[in-house]
């Protein structure tokens, strides 16, 4: 039983995470079960599975508060299904060690980007005048839904950070529309393990954990992601997609435990230090936003 809880507060923690930067949930959970001894394809069967139910609620909560651009679900979701399945079935038989740090450091690529371009606007609000087309959605959709299945995690990563810094859309719709797509790639990639592993396969009580934790924390994030401006939102995607692929690089090429730790630590000190200096020159532009509307209210000769 305190397993099961402890597993609980994983879910939660990690949608918490997930349904307010649009990454991280597959990735947190199945880093903590397979340091717990769960074997890898069991790992990120239950993650999958959880899923099925975390996904669904954090794509209702994120609908609900207009963080969903259906457009853009409708042309990933398909792609990100059959990568799914893909994935669970036939691609994890593969050895994906050898592509981990490409991939690793596309992503961390993308991430100091989205963080650069979001800080280069200072004050200014930033604009979202087209959105992504079916020619680099279909490729992020399948990509994306691979990595999730062999990995389990990646349809955040991937996702997110493409659509981030692609600058098309606008962050909450980036992660309420990459959360919401999420479901059909869980079907997908759930589907995939029930074929590979059949249902003995699955460990069922670490999925129910998992998902009463998400289910809990999928809403609060989603109301959180509608409240958070555009550039504090995409400074603090940013920052976990650099953190979590720079561990993963460090890592591969062998870099000593201690070492790595010390870097994460000083580069999440640079972080927090962002993220503050983003929310004090968003206060400063809302509180003038304020002067100036209510200089426009006042009327002629008042």
């Amino acid at each position: 039983m305190r397993q099961l809880i402890i597993l609980g507060i994983v879910g939660l923690i990690a949608q918490l995470i997930d349904g307010s930067l649009g990454m991280a949930y597959g990735v947190t959970s199945t880093t903590l079960l397979l340091a717990a001894g769960t074997a890898p394809a069991a790992a990120s069967a239950a993650v999958h599975f959880s899923e099925l139910g975390t996904s669904l609620v954090s794509g209702i909560s994120h609908h609900r508060f207009g963080n969903v651009d259906w457009r853009t679900v409708g042309i990933l979701a398909g792609p990100g299904f059959i990568g799914a399945v893909l994935g669970s079935t036939f691609l994890a038989s593969l050895n994906g060690e050898a592509t981990t740090p490409w991939v690793s450091g596309i992503l961390l690529a993308l991430g100091v980007y989205v963080i650069w371009r979001f800080l280069a606007l200072g004050g200014k609000c930033p604009e979202f005048k087209s959105r992504p087309s079916a020619g680099m959605l279909v490729p992020v959709g399948f990509v994306g839904g691979a990595l999730d299945a062999i990995g389990g995690g990646g349809w955040g990563p991937v996702g997110t950070t493409t659509l981030l810094s692609s600058g098309r859309l606008e962050p909450r719709k980036v992660i309420g529309s990459i959360d919401t797509s999420e479901f059909v790639v869980a079907v997908g990639g759930s589907l995939g393990f029930l074929i590979a592993l059949g249902s003995q396969g699955i460990e069922w009580q670490i999925v129910a954990a998992l998902l009463i934790g998400g289910v809990i924390a999928a809403p609060f994030a989603a109301w959180l992601v509608k409240l958070l401006p555009a550039k504090v939102l995409a400074v603090a995607a940013g920052g976990i997609i650099i953190l979590t692929n720079i561990r993963t690089i460090l890592l591969t090429f062998g870099l000593d435990a201690s070492a790595v730790w010390l870097t994460l630590a000083g580069l999440a000190l640079v972080w927090f230090a962002l993220l503050a200096h983003v929310i004090r020159i968003e206060r400063v532009a809302a509180k003038a936003r304020k002067v100036e509307e209510a200089g426009a209210e006042v009327p002629v000769g008042g």
